[in-house]
């Protein structure tokens, strides 16, 4: 009965137990046995495991006292906010999990606001409280603020014990409504994930609001205006479940004959061909990456196997972009879009460990806007793009919105921060003994090290959430570098001319650190349309050629010392200098 369903999704900040609830939730609805349990059993790729986040979200349904309880495990991570926000939009209620170590953090506040959007009932949950040391009483009084409830509505936990798990369960039954069923109008069903299967092909997970979907019909994704078949239907458990028809108000899958997920995107909606909708589910954008990073092999060898792999990745992740680019240095190599750094950091790992990949990743960067002198404006994705300087009229860069949850007595710092960032501080605001505090902030300051230093600041207890906001025109420069004379294009970056020649130096002292010494003296240099801005040396070796004559005229030594200085020079000439690898990725380590 459709009355019996409650579909809901758990939303929190990273590390705040989300997987390990849903393992708890799991493992008292008898979804799955005590001998098939492990952690984070619905984190499925090695990565997630390793780093103890959710990468890809996870829809499974569980039986418990007659109802049908649908859970869309949700990653946690600013980079996948889009896809948390198309999860709530399947679900009529959220348990909203807070950490009673760390209280509320950005990502809360985040997924609160997103849940809010979705009208979706919140049901507050505090976890971690079998841990000694802990403020219940403070964590309650964050909520209580943040949400506007009662302290008797805030259900305390302890995720990994199950204390209280199953009073949570009761509370998922009594205070998330059902789903409001449609059967008459034209079908629709929401796309809230999707991926490539290598056999099957592309694999939707679908909400179902009107109407039902069967096997074999033939299905329109109204977005794309992709045409495809349903080859399966059914819902999740740990496995896919196949059964004759989803309808409305469920939560399943839909197996097609899609080779491709950017024909199924997530936050599409789906009908069916013969009486198709026409009008879509609202909220679907089309997400576009913003951080941009060069991916070439260590070897030439694997450039072909390194194409082959990005194209197939991309099958699976739509929000992938991609294309060919050519180094003077690094050889024949692959442009990347994502998400953010968190994303490109799954990709290089996935790359590395699935396709056997040796990876050399360049400094990521994000895009500007270029307005050239004849009227032309062009998108570039990295520095290098950036020709004939006095050919621009101007040179967007783009902001974002962002958020810090912070205790209290870190704002000063914060603010400082902020400010050596060219970021502009907009409002505070405080939450019991917790500040928040919002700003604007160029991204490309943003991407390198501010969540490092945030954290460093904050003794670890700050945390950084942001939106994507628009291009402002700055007074930007390009600063390219030079080593041994020869420009390294893949290191060039696009700063504020106020920051440049700071940057400069400290980018040719990291590049000295870096890059070994050779027989001959290496010059490393920062430039600005060709004026030198900064300089470092990097000393040959010196190899005592005199150590063998003993006595005799000084001249003997002269003679030897002359013929040395000249072999330096031709080497010079002639030698090639052997970059390592990390010298590609000196921005992410200039501090």
């Amino acid at each position: 009965m459709e009355s019996n369903i409650r579909n809901f999704c758990i939303i929190a900040h990273i590390d705040h137990g989300k997987s390990t609830l849903a393992d708890r939730l799991l493992e008292l609805t008898g979804t799955i046995s005590k001998r098939d349990m492990r952690n984070q059993i619905l984190d499925k790729m090695d990565l997630e495991r390793e780093k103890g986040i959710t990468i890809k979200l996870a829809p499974v349904r569980m039986q418990y006292k007659g109802y049908q309880l649908n859970l869309i495990d949700t990653p946690g991570h600013v980079d996948f906010s889009y896809e948390v926000s198309k999860s709530l939009e399947a679900c009529e209620g959220a348990i909203l999990v807070v950490d009673a170590t760390q209280g509320i953090q950005a990502q809360t506040l985040a997924n609160v606001y997103l849940a809010i959007n979705a009208d979706l009932k919140i049901i507050p949950v505090l976890n971690k409280i079998d841990l000694s040391g802990i403020d219940i009483k403070a964590r309650t009084e964050q909520i209580v603020n943040l949400l506007g409830c009662k302290a008797g509505e805030i259900i305390k936990i302890s995720a990994k014990t199950g204390e209280g798990v199953e009073k949570l369960l009761d509370c998922l039954i009594n205070q998330i409504p059902p789903p409001k069923i449609d059967l008459k109008n034209p079908t629709r069903a929401l796309i809230f994930d999707s991926y490539y299967d290598d056999y099957r092909g592309v694999i939707l997970y679908v909400r179902l609001f009107e109407g039902k979907i069967l096997k074999n019909d033939q299905i329109l994704i109204i977005g794309s205006k992709a045409q495809g078949i349903c080859l399966e239907t059914g819902f999740l458990t740990m496995e896919l479940n196949p059964q004759a028809e989803i309808s409305s108000g469920e939560i399943g899958y839909i197996v097609t004959n899609f080779k491709s997920t950017s024909e199924a995107k997530v936050g599409d909606s789906v009908t069916l061909l013969n009486n198709p909708a026409t009008n879509p589910l609202s909220g679907f954008k089309d997400v576009q990456p913003f951080v941009y990073a060069g991916f070439f092999p260590s070897s030439n060898e694997q450039f072909n196997s390194l194409k082959k792999a990005i194209n197939k990745l991309s099958l699976s992740d739509s929000a992938i972009s991609y294309s060919l680019e050519n180094s003077p240095i690094l050889g024949f190599g692959v442009r990347i879009g994502f998400l953010g750094l968190l994303h490109m950091d799954i990709v290089k790992e996935r790359l590395e460990r699935e396709y056997g990949l040796d990876l050399i990743v360049t400094n990521p960067s994000t895009d500007y806007l270029i307005r050239y002198t004849s009227g032309e404006v062009v998108n570039i994705k990295s520095a290098y793009e950036l020709k004939d300087s006095t050919l621009i009229s101007e040179i967007g860069e783009r902001w974002i919105k962002g958020e810090i949850v912070t205790p209290k007595e870190y704002v000063g710092e914060i603010l400082n921060l902020i400010i050596s960032k060219r970021g502009l501080q907009k409002n505070i605001s405080y939450i019991n003994d917790q500040a928040l505090i919002s700003f604007n902030a160029p991204l490309a300051n943003i991407l390198i090290d501010f969540y490092d230093q945030l954290k460093s600041i904050t003794a670890g207890f700050g945390s950084f959430n942001y939106e994507i906001d628009d291009y402002r025109v700055e007074n930007l420069v390009k600063v390219d570098f030079y080593i041994a004379n020869q420009k390294i294009d893949s290191l060039s970056i696009i700063v504020h001319k106020n920051e440049a020649s700071k940057v400069g130096r400290e980018t040719v002292s990291k590049l000295k650190e870096i890059i070994p010494r050779q027989n001959f003296k290496v010059s490393l240099q920062a430039a600005i349309d060709g004026k030198f801005i900064a300089r470092e040396d990097i000393s040959a070796y010196r190899k005592d050629v005199t150590s063998g004559l003993y006595g005799g005229d000084v001249s003997r030594k002269k003679k030897v010392l002359a013929k040395q200085k000249k072999g330096k020079a031709r080497l010079k000439n002639i030698g090639g200098i052997d970059l390592p690898p990390s010298v590609f990725t000196v921005m992410i380590k200039r501090n």
